[in-house]
């Protein structure tokens, strides 16, 4: 195979460059086959469309919430090639929660995966000894003045949906009905529009990567951020001035660390690779559960295989951040995913944000978002 040059495309952090490059480097050596990876900005990584990259990329990095537009366009070639049932048994046996399955549309497997993730917690070991358990001990931090929320669409909206399934009402995911009762959804609203007035307005600006980079300052008060997609480069001592710890969410109800909006990234070939052969036995390789816990790990990659949750040294390599937060991960909840949602995601992010922001009532702002959610199927 040697002569083989393919592009890939993923996002724009360590985490997600670092080990595609790492592993191509190991796969050229073993093949020959040259894999040249390009990097796009998160929130451009959650909203360009795949379409495009796929005329432009041989693999791609995708996010599972878009499937169903995948499938409709017929960008993305499936992966359930014949021949290779026993390697995609491995995978799927190997799955974080349903991180394997939110790959799966209309009976096809367009990615594996390979970063498995979760809204979690964080916390700083320094300041507090561990992370709230229950919702109201986290409030109490809050009403301190030391928990952040990342509140910058689309992370309101899966704020949202975590605590639905956590309270066990959890929201839709098929239509063209409600996406949540108004009565069960002002709760939710309710909760989220009190804990977002005990952090700093600035949340509404704030992904993920900022709240850390925040939290992670040796200045830093912020003690705890409840809900929030795991990173695991933050719990590596050095990577930043302060090391952040991770745990299960804390529950708002009675159902423990359930329903936590599924994340994570999965491997995809284009249907207009040039060489799809190579691409797809790339596509396996990587997301096996051998390199997934080795050169994929090493290189600051945050696995999508069991074996990489479950390593002695993936583990004491980031004080334990996988077993501390693989309960959230395996009772994970899996949002929708069909064509039109991507749409939906951002509007009533928006339109969350807006309410709470505004200080509306509840349920004008869940009937608007119901309203959308049966939009989206038109």
């Amino acid at each position: 195979m040697t002569g083989i040059k393919l592009k890939g495309m993923t996002w724009s952090h360590p985490r997600g460059y670092d080990p595609m490059v790492a592993c191509a480097q190991v796969w050229k050596e073993q093949t020959g086959v040259e894999i040249d990876w390009d990097k796009r900005s998160l929130q451009d990584f959650e909203s360009f469309p795949v379409e495009e990259l796929a005329r432009q990329y041989d693999l791609i990095v995708i996010d599972h919430p878009h499937v169903g537009e995948i499938t409709a366009q017929a960008c993305l070639a499936a992966l359930d090639v014949p021949g290779r049932e026993a390697e995609r048994a491995a995978l799927a046996a190997g799955s974080i929660g349903g991180s394997y399955q939110s790959y799966t549309w209309e009976g096809r497997q367009w990615a594996f995966p390979v970063d498995a993730a979760a809204q979690v917690q964080a916390y700083r070991p320094d300041l507090i000894d561990a992370a709230p358990s229950i919702w109201d001990a986290m409030l109490d931090l809050a009403k301190q003045g030391r928990v952040l929320l990342p509140l910058r669409p689309p992370h309101s909206l899966m704020c949202f949906f975590t605590l639905a399934a956590n309270l066990g009402t959890p929201c839709a995911t098929q239509g063209p009905g409600e996406l949540i009762a108004v009565a069960e959804g002002e709760t939710i609203y309710g909760l989220l529009s009190e804990l977002a007035g005990l952090c700093a307005p600035g949340c509404f600006d704030m992904d993920p990567i900022a709240v850390f980079e925040q939290m992670s300052r040796a200045e830093s008060e912020i003690a705890c951020a409840p809900l929030i997609y795991g990173y695991v480069n933050y719990g590596i001592a050095g990577f930043r001035d302060r090391r952040i710890g991770f745990g299960d969410i804390p529950a708002a109800g009675q159902l423990g660390p359930a329903g936590s909006a599924l994340g994570g990234t999965g491997i995809a070939v284009s249907a207009f690779c040039k060489d799809p052969a190579a691409a797809i036995d790339f596509a396996y390789w990587v997301a096996s559960g051998e390199v997934q816990r080795g050169p994929f790990a090493r290189a600051g990659g945050q696995p999508g295989h069991a074996k990489g949750w479950e390593d002695d040294a993936v583990n004491a390599a980031t004080n334990g951040f996988y077993r501390n937060t693989r309960t959230t991960l395996d009772r994970a909840w899996i949002r929708p995913r069909h064509r039109g949602y991507m749409a939906f995601q951002e509007a009533a992010s928006e339109r969350l944000n807006k309410g709470v922001k505004g200080g509306e009532a509840g349920a004008r702002v869940v009937t608007d978002i119901n309203r959308l959610f049966a939009d989206s199927f038109g």
